[in-house]
C-alpha cells in the first residue's frame, strides 16, 4: 500500500489542491494526514489561499481515502465540527508492510522525546515543518514537512510511504529527502 502523508495544511486551500493533485498523480492509496488543518496559528503569517471553510469542505471529499488523521496543536473541537472524519486523536497506530507506525502530529512525543516504541518501528510527525527522514535509538524518525508554510528555506512537501521506503518530496517532483527501512 502507498500512503502519502500531508502535514501543517494551515488552512491553504492553494497548496491543499496542489497536494491533492499530487496525491492522484502518485497513485496513492491512503492518506495520512498529521494536524494543524484549517487555522494558521498566532505565530504563522497567512499562508497563500487561505480559506479554512473550503479546506475543510475539501478534506470531506477524501475522507475516504484518509488511513488516518491526529490532531495538530493548532486543531480544537471547533475543527471536528466541520470535518466528516475523526482527527482528535493525539496519535494513531497503523500496521505497514509488517512495520509498527506511531503517527502524531509532534507537539507532543517528537523527536528527541519519543513515545515507548521498539528497534525498528516508524514514527512520523509533523509539527516542526521542516522534512526528515532518520534514525533515533533504532526508530525510524519521519516529517515530511509543510504543504503551506515550510520553515528553514526548505520548499513546500508531502512524504511518501511505499514499501520499506520513505521519501519526502516538493511539488517540483525532486526529492528532498529518502530512508529505507533496514531493520
Amino acid at each position: 500500500m502507498k500512503l502519502m502523508c500531508i502535514s501543517d495544511i494551515h488552512g491553504s486551500l492553494h497548496w491543499l489542491q496542489l497536494a491533492l493533485e499530487k496525491f492522484r498523480e502518485e497513485k496513492a492509496d491512503r492518506l495520512v494526514l498529521l494536524g494543524d488543518y484549517m487555522y494558521h496559528g498566532p505565530r504563522n503569517r497567512l499562508p497563500e489561499g487561505y480559506n479554512p471553510a473550503e479546506v475543510a469542505a475539501i478534506l470531506n471529499q477524501y475522507k475516504s481515502h484518509i488511513a488516518v488523521a491526529v490532531r495538530g496543536n493548532c486543531d480544537a473541537e471547533v475543527d471536528q465540527m466541520l470535518l466528516e472524519f475523526p482527527m482528535m486523536g493525539d496519535y494513531a497506530l497503523l500496521y505497514h508492510e509488517g512495520r509498527r507506525i506511531y503517527v502524531t502530529h509532534g507537539h507532543g512525543f517528537s523527536m528527541g522525546n519519543l513515545p515507548p516504541l521498539e528497534t525498528g518501528d516508524v514514527f512520523i510527525q509533523g509539527h516542526t515543518h521542516i522534512p526528515v527522514a532518520d534514525v533515533e535509538k533504532g526508530i525510524f524518525v519521519l516529517n515530511p514537512g509543510s504543504i503551506a508554510l515550510p520553515k528553514e528555506n526548505y520548499p513546500p512537501s508531502y512524504g511518501i510511504l511505499e514499501g520499506a521506503q520513505f521519501t519526502v518530496k516538493g511539488f517540483d517532483g525532486d526529492t528532498i529527502k529518502t530512508i529505507t527501512f533496514s531493520m
